[in-house]
């Protein structure tokens, strides 16, 4: 990340991430992912205004369009995606813990979609993410207002899942992703796929998903590992097959 930057989201640090999210995507063996920004003072701080104040208008608005695209590949890398919350996440950032999972939040961190200030509006998902997540009253207040919130705010709006100090946020982060990982890769990954999709259409549409993403895992080599650890009182080693 660009710490001195307050991890600000340049074209490169764009086209860095797709491909990392690329890469992790393909892996197997990756069972849960951590997003988080380098240093105490910033998770990130949205789009590069410096960077964008030397564009031309056809410049921004393929900027824009990478933004959102990478939000979008973010919410459907098929792993669990946890957003460790280090400092302030403004904008683009708040759209990227958006578009994560779940959310952990160090206390000192401050959140907010703040386009309107700048004469803009979120333009990553952060118009429908953020009602989708805490309802739509609530998010017009915050994105009408601009307003910064704290990260105890950001959990009483039901923003963040969890706030705690920062000297901690790594160790619980690592904690929660490794009680996930403790399951099936393969159940986490249809988890994810199921309730993501589900959500988006009517109930008896998202049973019928719901049921395909089961079949997924019937016959896998998880589900008879998970069996057998169960009838022998022993830990299951699963191998995401």
């Amino acid at each position: 990340m660009r710490t001195a930057s307050a991890n600000a989201l340049s074209v490169h640090l764009l086209d860095e991430l797709s491909q990392l999210l690329t890469t992790v995507a393909t892996h197997d063996d990756i069972y849960v992912v951590v997003l988080t920004g380098d240093g105490e003072k910033a998770f990130c701080a949205g789009a590069d205004l410096k960077e964008r104040q030397t564009m031309n208008d056809t410049q921004v608005k393929q900027t824009v369009a990478k933004i959102g695209a990478l939000m979008t590949q973010i919410e459907q890398l098929p792993q669990p995606v946890i957003a460790a919350i280090n400092g302030v996440a403004f904008g683009g950032g708040l759209e990227m813990a958006l578009a994560s999972d779940i959310r952990v939040a160090a206390k000192h961190s401050k959140l907010g979609l703040t386009e309107s200030s700048l004469g803009i509006i979120p333009g990553a998902g952060g118009t429908q993410r953020l009602p989708r997540l805490i309802g739509i009253a609530r998010a017009k207040e915050l994105m009408y207002t601009a307003r910064r919130i704290s990260a105890d705010e950001a959990y009483a709006y039901g923003i963040v899942e969890y706030v705690v100090p920062y000297a901690e946020l790594q160790v619980f982060t690592q904690q929660l992703a490794q009680e996930m990982a403790r399951n099936a890769p393969l159940s986490l990954r249809q988890i994810k796929l199921a309730v993501n999709q589900g959500m988006q259409t009517d109930l008896t549409t998202g049973l019928a998903i719901e049921t395909l993403a089961y079949s997924r895992t019937l016959y896998s080599e998880d589900r008879l590992e998970g069996l057998a650890a169960f009838q022998e009182k022993r830990a299951p080693h699963y191998k995401g097959r």
